[in-house]
């Protein structure tokens, strides 16, 4: 099994395209299998949409909406609102498994591999990449 791991900066980013990472991984084995992405963190998540029309906008409003920022949650330590960070994983997972076929992911026309990041006390984030032959 071939493993990457790749450093993020998100700074004042919710939603970070991470698809050519994701997609040079892949290519650079070039076989059949299956590629799991997965965020070893509690505040954030691995998503597909599509990205460039407004969608990380959209999403970002949609967490807002979900997760506000306010003094709401029992999750109390670090800033306002950081407890709605922590519920991030209940709604988008740490994880995804992407089918891989020689060495190209097989992704829809418009889905792109997005990092979800609320969190602002953290920029520093990690995405782990793992291939899994057929």
């Amino acid at each position: 099994m071939n493993v990457q791991e790749h450093r993020l900066d998100t700074s004042g980013r919710r939603v970070v395209d991470v698809t050519e990472p994701v997609r040079a991984f892949c290519a650079a084995d070039g076989r059949d299998g299956l590629v799991h992405v997965f965020v070893p963190h509690a505040t954030a998540g691995v998503a597909l949409m599509e990205t460039g029309s407004g969608s990380e906008e959209d999403l970002e409003d949609l967490l807002e909406r979900l997760l506000p920022r306010d003094d709401r949650y029992v999750h109390r330590h670090g800033s306002v609102g950081h407890g709605g960070d922590h519920l991030l994983p209940v709604l988008v997972s740490p994880s995804m498994t992407i089918p891989v076929e020689g060495g190209r992911l097989v992704l829809g026309t418009w889905q792109r591999v997005v990092f979800v990041d609320p969190n602002r006390e953290n920029d520093a984030r990690r995405l782990r990449l793992q291939f899994v032959p057929a």
